[in-house]
């Protein structure tokens, strides 16, 4: 029989490589679909893995506006009270606020000089967005990838005066990790409500990078004129304390055994004021990021489906064609006592000295073109979204900052790899699909006797 086999394989060499390409090519398309959806699973896990278990705390805007320039309107009060609470490892609070840079300048664009009032350019000529957290290795902006710290340390609860700087505003000014700058509180900030005129020296601790994803319109919405402090220079600067402060928002962290949905359940029974807040899972605040991982999985599902359909379908047909054309051959084996199951036997084995190779091949195909096909899928999913996003942003007038750019955050790369376990799974279900399209080409075949088959072939 694998004599037999081989040689017929052999004679019908164009039609065997027809067959054997088809194989090849849907096989290595399948290889590629579960890679990606492997290299898919590997991105989300490592993004999300800070706010899998986390909520923030912020404000609600159906009834509560926030401050006069719209930011959060926390009270430390109620985030030390959810603090307390015993499914709650940590926490993570912030606070925006606006300070000037005392004796140094801001980084401008064209566009942000053009797109500024003479009034509003003398009054915010030095003026810098402060964001006061008490963790920055946990604050939105670097869980995100919007900043990443490229020099220095992370801020912790412990620091008092400390800052990190944008590194290109830190050379614009000659500065460097371990200098000291002053901030001064703006008088025409409208969020300065006690008209605070504050000034506080701080030592530079870290140094960061990132840069806008879109345009902006305001100088202070540029990454570079973002500074990073503790808590208690945020809030002094507006005339406060760390207690007597207002908080944009608030992030905890879920103790591991604790089920996150019924600990935001839970801590509806503390005495806030619910009405004026939200409890929003952390990996809500990346819409955008969850848009893309299902988008590449969609594309990855029907990459999959589609190449053992297509198989299935295309080699049913050359299946067909192939036997068809043996109908004098079948006949004569009919005829000599040969088994239907023999003679079915028989085309399995020469299918087998086909589709072997090309399961061999489609392994190094795979290997050679995965990537490329993944990161073309994914720069297809991300560009439709970053097109949603340009279109909802300019209908709403949304700004360009940090803030709104890690809300907007998609996947950015996958690390593509084809392993031998994917092959498995491939050649078995790659397997099924032909032993069900070599089932559909023969039966109506073999139930024919060998008289009808001679006069049919004649």
């Amino acid at each position: 029989m694998l004599k037999n086999a081989f040689a017929y394989v052999t004679r019908k060499g164009l039609k065997s490589l027809v067959i054997l390409l088809v194989i090849l090519t849907m096989s290595a398309l399948s290889l590629i679909s579960l890679s990606i959806k492997e290299a898919t699973d590997k991105a989300s896990t490592k993004t999300f893995s800070n706010i899998t278990n986390s909520f923030s705390m912020e404000i609600n805007r159906r009834v509560n506006p926030g401050t006069p320039r719209g930011g959060g309107n926390i009270k430390g009060q109620d985030i030390k009270k959810i603090a307390n609470s015993e499914n709650i490892e940590s926490y993570v609070k912030r606070i925006n606020s606006v300070a000037d840079l005392d004796g140094y300048d801001i980084i401008e664009t064209a566009e942000t000089a053009a797109n500024q009032s003479p009034e509003r350019a003398k009054n915010f000529k030095r003026a810098v967005m402060l964001t006061g957290v008490n963790d920055s290795s946990k604050e939105t902006k670097f869980v995100s990838g919007a900043y990443k710290l490229v020099e220095g340390k992370h801020l912790a609860a412990q620091d008092k005066n400390k800052v990190l700087i944008h590194k290109d505003l830190a050379k614009k000014n000659n500065l460097k990790v371990g200098d000291k700058i002053k901030l001064k509180s703006n008088l025409f900030d409208a969020d300065n409500e006690k008209g605070a005129n504050e000034k506080v020296e701080v030592e530079i601790k870290g140094l960061f990078d990132g840069h806008n994803k879109g345009g902006v319109t305001a100088a202070q919405e540029l990454y570079e004129n973002t500074l990073v402090t503790d808590i208690h220079t945020a809030a002094k600067v507006y005339g406060n304390t760390e207690d007597t402060a207002t908080y944009q928002d608030a992030t905890f962290s879920v103790k591991g055994n604790k089920n996150l949905d019924q600990v935001i359940k839970d801590l509806g029974k503390l005495d806030i004021n619910w009405q004026e807040y939200s409890l929003i899972k952390s990996s809500s605040n990346y819409p955008a990021l969850q848009q893309s991982i299902s988008g590449v999985y969609s594309i990855a599902n029907q990459l999959f489906v589609g190449s053992l359909l297509f198989a299935g379908i295309i080699v049913s047909l050359l299946l067909f064609l192939w036997i068809n054309a043996r109908k004098r051959e079948i006949a004569v084996l009919l005829s000599l006592g040969i088994s239907k199951g023999q003679i079915l036997a028989q085309f399995a084995v020469e299918l087998a000295f086909v589709t072997i190779p090309a399961f061999i091949g489609s392994y190094f195909l795979a290997s050679y073109a995965g990537k490329h096909i993944g990161n073309n899928i994914l720069q297809s999913v991300t560009g439709n979204i970053a097109k949603q996003i340009a279109k909802q942003s300019a209908s709403t007038g949304l700004g360009g900052g940090a803030e709104a750019d890690g809300f907007n955050k998609t996947l950015s790369s996958l690390d593509m790899a084809i392993n031998p376990n994917m092959l498995v799974w491939v050649v078995i279900f790659m397997t099924i699909v032909l032993a069900i399209s070599l089932y559909i080409a023969s039966s109506g075949i073999l139930k024919k006797n060998p008289k009808d088959l001679l006069s049919d072939a004649e």
